[in-house]
Order: C-alpha cells, then structure tokens, then sequence
C-alpha cells in the first residue's frame, strides 16, 4: 500500500508541477520564481540529511557526481523556466516525456548500452513525428512559443545528459546525497543569476497564486516529490515506474487545460497521442528486453 501512495505521489507532483512553474513566475521573473523555489527545496533538503544522519560525501567521484546533478537542478531548470513562459503548461510534461529516448541514445554513444533496435528505432520515429505536430500547433499561436519549445527541448536533452553523466560516475551515493550535493552547487548560480539579471530586486507585489505555486514547489515538488520517486524506483521494476511519463502529460494537458484555460486542440491531442505510444512502445522494448 505504501508503495502504490507513493507512486500516486509521483504522478500526481509530476503532473501538476508544470502548472506551478508557470503561476510560480506569473507576476515575477522567471529567475527570482525559480531562485525561490531552489532556495525554499534547499532548506528541506538539508533538513532531511540531518532527519536521515547522511553526510555529505566529498571524495572525488561524489563532487564530479553534484555538478553532474547540478547540471539537471541548474541549467535545465532554469532554460525550463524561461521557456514555460511562452508554452501551455501541460506541453512541459509532453516535452520532458522524450527524455527516455534521448538517455537511449546518449547511453547507447558514451556507456556503450545497446539499447537501440528496430524497434526502438521505430519508437523514436513515432515521438519525433509527435514532437513535428507539435511544433506546428506552436507556430498557430505565436514565435514565442516556438522558441518556448526549442528551450524545454534543451532542457530535456541537458536533463538526460545529467542521468547518464551520473550514471557513468558510479558513485553510487543515496539519492538525497545526490540531490542535497548538486543543490549546494546549483543555488550559488542561481543568486549569481538573480543578481544578474534582476540586480537582486525583490518583487514589491506577490500574487496569493505565484506564493502558493513558488512554496508547492520548494516544499513538495522538490524535495519529496524526488523522494518518492527514488523511493517506488527501489522497489519497482524501471519499466514500472517509466509508465509515470506515459501518465502525466495527459494528466498535465487536461489540468492546464479545465484550470488554467489553456488551449487544446485536436492538433495538440494528436501530437501527445504520437509522443505517448511512442514512449508505450519504447517502454514496451524496454521490459522485453529485460
């Protein structure tokens, strides 16, 4: 039972997380709605090493390992950021979808997995040909969110270079560690950039919406939501909990769409459908594979 709430968890945070980036920099930048939720998930986080008694490992392999996740917390979600300005924010989640396949094909070019066949082949045919759709669905409502998508494209490729990068490391540290370690990297960066390009000004006016969505992100989405999802990736298959990204950008679209009136179209719908039974049919490969 406590496996499956977690799992709900899971979906549930990844699902609705796209939403809160975009009320968390409604009305402030995207750099301070993203700073503050670094800033708040920080805390926590280290709140739970200390919960948990783990220290912070710092041998080499472990600090080559947070840059690696700092590269995820940092640059990736700060492109994120600045892209789901321009895009509905059930299109985060479609985006981030595509992450299995590109781990594929970076895993497959620097720690030698063969995890490429026909059939995957196939797979990644179907989610480009989804992402096309999608595109064009961007180019109807303005430039802006065709560069949006270009940026979470980034952001997805920078996310997927950071797994596989951790994975080579091998420094088989616990998940906190991982995550505690690459914060302590990546919020520096953040205030560095905060001061850069906002002069370290703080909002004069926040939205009882943008508060709400910048402290549902640093309280929950960030720090529980990555432990519950190292928590059910213990003790479920991987193919198990792979099927998380064929969930939530339907759950994603369908949120943004009855609550934040985002646009859903049939070409929309249809883009997503490519993407999703690509991702079914890779996930598919996967399991048969193993």
């Amino acid at each position: 039972m406590r496996i499956f709430l977690a799992y709900l968890g899971v979906v549930v945070i990844w699902s609705t997380t796209p939403l809160a980036i975009k009320w968390s920099a409604a009305d402030v930048s995207y750099v301070f709605g993203v700073t503050a939720r670094m800033s708040i998930g920080a805390v926590c986080l280290l709140l739970l090493m200390l919960i948990a008694r783990q220290p912070l490992r710092l041998h080499g392999a472990a600090l080559r390992t947070y840059l690696a996740v700092a590269l995820q917390l940092y640059l990736s979600m700060l492109i994120t950021y600045w892209g789901a300005q321009f895009i509905p924010s059930g299109w985060v989640s479609v985006i981030f979808g595509l992450t299995p396949f590109m781990t594929a094909f970076l895993a497959a070019a620097f720690l030698n997995e063969r995890s490429l066949s026909i059939g995957k082949l196939f797979s990644y045919t179907l989610g480009i040909g989804g992402l096309l759709v999608m595109f064009d669905s961007a180019l109807e409502i303005n430039q802006q969110a065709l560069l949006g998508m270009i940026a979470l494209l980034i952001a997805t490729f920078l996310y997927a270079v950071s797994s596989v990068w951790v994975k080579q490391i091998n420094a088989q540290l616990p998940a906190l560690t991982q995550i505690s370690g690459g914060m302590l990297l990546a919020l520096p960066a953040y205030f560095a950039t905060w001061f850069w390009l906002d002069h370290g000004v703080l909002p004069k006016v926040i939205s009882e919406q943008t508060q709400l969505a910048i402290l549902y992100l640093g309280l929950i989405a960030t720090p529980i939501g990555f432990t519950l999802y190292y928590y059910v990736l213990a003790y479920l298959p991987a193919t198990t909990v792979a099927m998380i990204t064929l969930i939530t950008p339907v759950f994603s679209l369908i949120l943004g769409y009855s609550v934040n009136q985002e646009p859903l179209t049939l070409k929309i719908a249809i883009g997503t459908g490519l993407i999703v039974l690509a991702l079914a049919l890779h996930a598919f490969l996967e399991r048969r594979r193993n």
